[in-house]
């Protein structure tokens, strides 16, 4: 049972600047699920009624850095869907750096969340081959799809105790992905 979303609040958008909300949050409510839209993941009234929940699990998906204090608070952990098989493109541009980069994979991965961006233990990932005439929103609409499947997956495994996970290797070196501007 999902019993809340959270997103960012609404933002002036477009040409007009109008008032928009996110995605995320019409389809909540569109499936009458509560949605908070805190200014401040780490305002007392926020941690509050995120504790009030007494959720297993937490799942975050192309969101911010959450604080410790929000993530700790699941019994079965927070995890996080990533569009890189990390630990490569760790960062908030996966799918334009691993094409940037002329890569022949890339993929997604589910992970828990720690105290380092996109660096948790990791708990399944999902290939996925790339073309050279392969376009950004084309793997954004991949992903997007083998990002559901294996977010489902992980929370089964999870909900049903077969879930193992592995360190990423800090050793090697990898490819980052930071915010393109």
């Amino acid at each position: 049972n999902i019993a809340l979303v959270v997103t960012p609040p609404d933002r002036k958008k477009g040409r007009g600047k109008k008032t928009k909300s996110c995605t995320v949050k019409e389809t909540a409510l569109q499936n009458n699920l509560p949605v908070l839209q805190p200014n401040s993941l780490k305002d007392d009234e926020f941690i509050k009624q995120i504790k009030s929940l007494k959720a297993d699990l937490f799942v975050v998906v192309a969101f911010r850095m959450l604080p410790e204090i929000i993530w700790r608070i699941p019994e079965k952990g927070t995890i996080n869907l990533h569009t890189s098989l990390l630990p490569n493109y760790r960062g908030a541009a996966p799918i334009n750096w691993v094409l940037i980069n002329g890569e022949n994979e890339t993929g997604i991965t589910t992970f828990f969340i720690n105290e380092k961006i996109d660096c948790g233990n990791i708990i399944m990932q999902k290939k996925v081959s790339l073309s050279i005439d392969t376009t950004a929103a084309q793997l954004h609409n991949i992903l997007i799809i083998k990002g559901g499947e294996i977010l489902l997956e992980t929370i089964r495994m999870i909900e049903n105790n077969r879930m193992t996970s592995t360190p990423q290797n800090g050793e090697k070196e990898i490819f980052r992905a930071p915010k393109l501007t």
